[in-house]
């Protein structure tokens, strides 16, 4: 399907052993290219969703969807961005923003030239992101929460003054092409799903990291996939 070289990328290597390579478009596409792609689950083949695709919506969660059904697809409800947001230490962190209920540009944000426009020169939107409770993973009821960084519960706003603590994910690429995102605040946790069920509709939580790195297990990967991937097996995406 593509004849490119498969050359190491190594400014792409993101939290492991494991570069990511040219062939891997999805994943390039997300990290470099902030194009919104589908976040699919490894075990089940679900893709990550807001719980509630409304603009207004920031104190519901996120799910694992197994039915792409067509008032998710209108509303972008399966779109992610995976959005650069600094770097800790020397790794770089992503925020996971969705697609679905972005607001306009404020013009606040309008007068911002600090990277707040994208490359046509527009303001860009504001997107609800994917913040985790200052608390987890100590109960399955810490769960996390999608809304814009002012508006999304107490306990999913950073305790040091920047709302954006508990928002910022380091994104690892996993050894099997997938990727693993580690939230800065709780290092030895990954995003997961509550009681450690991969079903259709679980609810994502944070989850201890069983395998002890950064490089998380093979049941709480994502692979990357832009949207006319969709019908594709993985294993023939990149044959």
């Amino acid at each position: 399907m593509y004849t490119q070289e498969r050359t190491a990328m190594a400014n792409l290597v993101v939290g492991g052993p494991v570069a990511v390579n040219s062939y891997d478009n999805a994943i390039v596409a997300a990290l470099v290219e902030n194009r919104p792609v589908m976040l699919v689950h490894a075990f089940n083949g679900g893709y990550l969703r807001p719980a509630e695709l409304k603009e207004e919506s920031h104190d519901k969660g996120v799910k694992l969807a197994t039915a792409l059904d067509p008032a998710t697809k209108e509303a972008q409800g399966h779109l992610w961005h995976i959005t650069p947001g600094g770097f800790f230490g020397q790794r770089p962190l992503y925020f996971i923003e969705s697609a679905a209920g972005q607001v306009p540009a404020t013009p606040a944000d309008a007068a911002r030239t600090d990277g707040g426009r994208g490359d046509d020169g527009a303001p860009k939107p504001r997107r609800r992101r994917v913040s985790v409770n200052q608390d987890a993973p100590k109960s399955t009821a810490d769960t996390v929460q999608v809304g814009l960084p002012d508006k999304v519960g107490e306990k999913w706003r950073g305790k040091n003054g920047a709302p954006e603590d508990t928002q910022l994910w380091v994104v690892t690429v996993t050894p099997w092409g997938g990727i693993t995102f580690v939230p800065i605040t709780h290092p030895d946790a990954i995003l997961g799903f509550k009681d450690h069920a991969v079903t259709a509709d679980s609810e994502a939580r944070l989850t201890y990291n069983w395998g002890g790195d950064f490089t998380g297990t093979v049941i709480n990967t994502f692979y990357p996939r832009l949207p006319n991937e969709w019908n594709v097996p993985y294993h023939h995406v990149f044959t």
